[in-house]
């Protein structure tokens, strides 16, 4: 089978590198990219219109957004949805000041990737001082590069809690227990509104779950795909 592998925000594809070589008996790997598109549809459609006849979708953060979207796009297409660290709720008041701030000083400025502090706050609690992990972080931010920031950062997310139930593929929706920006209660949302969803969490990670816990996380996803209808 062929899995589909959505970042998020500000992340490329190498996000999943520690997870390339356990995945790959699963099957081809093909990226998907988020740095072209000002909506969440219209990152839905590019992804659609470039992957294979037929997938498995493995959305992480903004990109379970997507996955959803693309999900209910072409229902057909998609045999397994894997949301990673993510949510159905719209942007928070607080998220969307967060976000007006941070556009206002690249606009003001230079840009050099995701702030450190923001980088920090993405992590496990107990990692935020990992120098080389924060780094790792930045560095994707830096080569999508300005527009790509300023693209994700205006774009809104809307929730699509009264949207979960078109949802009729197999789905396993992954939580970190550590994650300061997605809640293991915004999990078990996901898990609740699509039906048949089953919920795995990764007890001791935060919110880079690809990055931090690679090895739990290609774990959990390779046995749910194992028992993935045909």
């Amino acid at each position: 089978m062929s899995l589909v592998l959505i970042p998020g925000y500000m992340a490329d594809a190498s996000l999943w590198d520690d997870m390339a070589e356990a995945l790959a008996p699963a099957g081809p790997i093909h990226h998907a990219s988020l740095a072209h598109d000002d909506t969440i549809p219209e990152m839905a459609r590019r992804l659609l219109a470039e992957a294979p006849p037929r997938f498995v979708l493995v959305g992480f953060s903004m990109g379970g957004y997507v996955a959803r979207d693309a999900t209910r796009l072409a229902p057909e297409r998609v045999r397994g949805l894997v949301l990673v660290a993510t949510s159905s709720r719209s942007d928070s008041r607080q998220q969307a000041v967060a976000k007006r701030l941070a556009i206002e000083g690249v606009e003001a400025g230079e840009f050099g990737g995701l702030s450190r502090a923001a980088a920090a706050a993405s992590v496990h609690p107990d990692r935020a001082g990992d120098a080389a992990l924060i780094e790792r972080i930045r560095a994707m931010g830096r080569r999508l590069g300005r527009e790509a920031f300023l693209r994700q950062s205006r774009l809104q997310r809307v929730g699509d809690e009264g949207r979960l139930g078109a949802i009729t593929c197999p789905a396993l929706v992954i939580a970190a227990g550590r994650d300061r920006l997605r809640s293991v209660a915004e999990s078990e949302e996901l898990r609740d509104g699509i039906r048949g969803a089953t919920m795995a969490v990764v007890a001791e990670a935060g919110h880079m779950l690809p990055i931090e816990a690679p090895d739990a996380l290609a774990a959990l996803i390779l046995a749910w795909l194992r028992d993935l209808p045909p």
